[in-house]
């Protein structure tokens, strides 16, 4: 499974990024708003720390609007994505945006009819929102089994990315439902990496050399 970064903070970015595990960034109108810098300026800044896809969305709902408003995204750099809601205007322009070569993430998915629709439309990415959906009282993990299912009874090449991942377990389980990304926040990244065991043994580790009276790479 791709780990995508869900952030517009470029600190939290560099950091996720010397981990070695980080393949893209998604970028979405609220982060953007959280940092207070300028869109377009943000965006050449990521590209240059990570050679992956990076979502950034449109905020017009009308088709042309979408169109137009990807045009200097686009030119932004290769590796951008653009990134549209699943409405009808979007599902349109993600047609179109296709047929131009352009990758799209169809973003705001809350059912697997949705991204049924958005596979058809040619969709490089679809985004299930799963804590969303776990906010009101639906099991959102639920949505990616299926969404997983039909791609695959039908041969879509359209990349489940699991988004509004709030916790560890979410990432457990969206590798176990056979997501092909999951975009994640920096704090939830950083919950991956602890373990109270792995924090146990590495202090007895410690304290048993202690004992040795050795100090590696000196003589």
């Amino acid at each position: 499974m791709k780990f995508f970064i869900d952030t517009a903070n470029v600190n939290e970015i560099r950091e996720a990024a010397s981990l070695g595990v980080l393949d893209g960034v998604t970028t979405n109108p609220s982060l953007i708003a959280r940092e207070g810098r300028d869109f377009m300026e943000v965006l050449r800044e990521i590209v240059t720390i990570v050679d992956g896809p990076i979502s950034a969305e449109v905020i017009a709902l009308d088709y042309e609007g979408m169109l137009r408003e990807s045009e200097p995204l686009t030119r932004v750099h290769k590796n951008i994505v653009i990134k549209v809601p699943l409405t009808k205007a979007g599902l349109q322009a993600c047609k179109t945006l296709r047929e131009r070569g352009t990758n799209v993430n169809v973003t705001l998915c809350f059912s697997a009819n949705q991204a049924l629709l958005a596979a058809k439309a040619g969709a490089t990415y679809i985004s299930p929102f799963i804590g969303r959906l776990d906010d009101v009282s639906t099991v959102g993990m639920e949505l990616i089994q299926q969404i997983r299912t039909i791609y695959d009874n039908y041969g879509f090449d359209t990349q489940i990315l699991a988004a509004s991942i709030r916790n560890p377990v979410h990432v457990l389980e969206c590798a176990l439902a056979g997501a092909d990304v999951a975009t994640i926040p920096f704090k939830v990244i950083e919950a991956l990496i602890k373990h109270p065991l792995t924090d146990a043994g590495i202090a007895g580790f410690l304290k048993d050399w202690e004992k040795t009276k050795q100090t590696i790479g000196s003589k």
